[in-house]
């Protein structure tokens, strides 16, 4: 009887099972299209490969042609370097190796799988996270917000480590989570594999594995014990887990050791080789009165190796007539010399430095950092858009600023809805909080804001957002927006 009950019982799970399944895929289905068409758009109008993209094409090169992490000088000579970190030149090598050397257009493409990837693992991770009777409507919110996200979608255009970045993250959040519900080896080596390659594509991508390792481990949001996973296997999977990790970094290590004879984990704060100098009076000195990014693309970047124009400096440059011009006799020394920072141009500038901090301690200390996390944070992401850097000056052009302001508000937007969801408190609302802010911490040290540096929080604010949208349909009865995101 027992058995007759079952065969009939088992078809009839299947089908609701599959039926589950069809739906759960047209629910998706749509947001991964209109992604998948934001991405493709961006591909086709601001692919470009420059600047740092071609740095990591050149390591990339010369790991499959010659096993070697160097770089190539124009005459073709190589020389070791460890300015930039193994992981997302082993991403480009691979990519050259299945499409073709130096074929980048190819790379941007997957990336731009990876990015939908993404948005698929954040819409996992909140349907684990959010509050009761709001997961199914959160996560299809939250995977809306990630794939027309135009600001994260934009750098799968570029051969960068930012999409690479923002997908470990997403999937180190969505093993965090798996992981505390079901403690298995899987969960925790997808986690390790996450954190491990989020620190081996930038030296900030460390700030992970800190963040998140800890809510992994009872007492820490939710807790373990209904797991029933013992202690000993916890400790085995945490051993394992920690050798793996730093298995790679133990041979980037070693590896700048032998060559440069230099304890070097991570690589260097200023991108400097062992030698190389990194100009400190110089850097000191844009750190006085560099407050956008307009100072950081014109001036910051271009010197050395370009002209350095008095002129083009903002008045906050300068405290007096006096500094002016001391400032511009130091600039044209450092013009009549090659437009090279000699070691005695550098002091110049460092002595300029300690004049201004010494003049205005909380401008250099407290200010000047604080208004560079607000340009990091609020200005308008439109740094790889066709889009002249002077965009607020709409005399120049009606068009450009119109469309910068309302970049500016969408990205407020994000900024919005991502606090109000987390101030709903889901499960590791204070991990993703804490990765929030201790990021920002570590911005208000940079000379030269980018607003690309506070794009890995965005994950963060798109599980925020979509859960701050699902709450605000129920509780505002919005039916459209119900009918949008399902009935839950």
């Amino acid at each position: 009887m027992e058995a007759s009950e079952d065969s009939q019982l088992t078809p009839q799970s299947h089908l609701s099972e599959r039926a589950g399944r069809v739906r759960a895929a047209l629910a998706v289905a749509p947001a991964l299209v209109a992604g998948l068409a934001l991405r493709w758009w961006m591909l086709r109008s601001v692919f470009e490969v420059n600047g740092d993209s071609l740095i990591y094409g050149g390591l990339a090169k010369n790991l499959l042609l010659h096993g070697r992490f160097d770089l190539t000088l124009p005459g073709g000579e190589m020389y070791p370097t460890l300015i930039r970190l193994p992981g997302y030149p082993i991403f480009l090598a691979a990519c050259f190796r299945l499409f073709g050397l130096e074929n980048y257009y190819s790379a941007a493409c997957v990336q731009m799988g990876l990015d939908l990837l993404s948005c698929l693992l954040l819409a996992g991770f909140v349907r684990r996270v959010a509050p009761a009777g709001l997961s199914h409507r959160a996560a299809l919110s939250t995977l809306w917000l990630a794939a027309l996200c135009p600001f994260t979608a934009s750098y799968t255009a570029e051969p960068l480590t930012e999409t690479l970045t923002l997908f470990v993250l997403s999937l180190a959040m969505y093993a965090m989570a798996r992981f505390r519900h079901e403690p298995k080896w899987v969960h925790a080596l997808w986690f390790t594999l996450a954190v491990t390659c989020a620190a081996l594509l930038r030296p900030d991508g460390a700030l992970a594995a800190i963040v998140f390792v800890p809510a992994l481990f009872p007492g820490f949001g939710a807790d373990l014990r209904e797991t029933g996973i013992s202690a000993r296997k916890l400790i085995r999977m945490m051993t394992v887990c920690i050798l793996l990790a730093l298995a790679p970094f133990a041979v980037w290590t070693a590896r700048n050791w032998k060559v440069f004879h230099v304890f070097e984990p991570l690589a260097p704060r200023l991108a400097t080789d062992p030698g190389e100098s990194a100009n400190p009076g110089w850097e000191r000195w844009v750190k006085s009165w560099c407050l956008d990014f307009i100072s950081t693309y014109e001036i910051y970047w271009n010197v050395p190796g370009d002209k350095l124009d008095v002129t083009e400096l903002p008045r906050r440059a300068f405290d007096s007539p006096a500094q002016y011009a001391e400032t511009a006799a130091v600039a044209a020394d450092y013009n009549n010399h090659g437009m090279n920072l000699t070691p005695e141009i550098d002091s110049r500038f460092g002595g300029l430095a300690v004049e201004r901090v010494a003049a205005d301690p909380l401008r250099y200390y407290v200010w000047l950092p604080l208004g560079r996390l607000a340009d990091m944070w609020l200005r308008p992401r439109v740094e790889n858009l066709p889009i002249d850097l002077d965009w607020w000056v709409y005399a120049h052009h009606h068009k450009e600023t119109e469309f910068s302001w309302a970049y500016a508000a969408l990205n407020a937007a994000y900024l919005a809805m991502g606090i109000v969801g987390l101030n709903l408190r889901p499960r590791f609302w204070l991990v993703m909080l804490a990765y929030i802010v201790l990021r920002s911490a570590l911005l208000l040290t940079v000379e030269a804001p980018e607003t690309r540096y506070t794009l890995e929080c965005f994950p963060m604010l798109f599980v925020g957002g979509g859960i701050a949208m699902a709450w605000a349909a129920r509780r505002i009865h919005l039916p459209k927006l119900k009918a949008l995101l399902g009935s839950g």
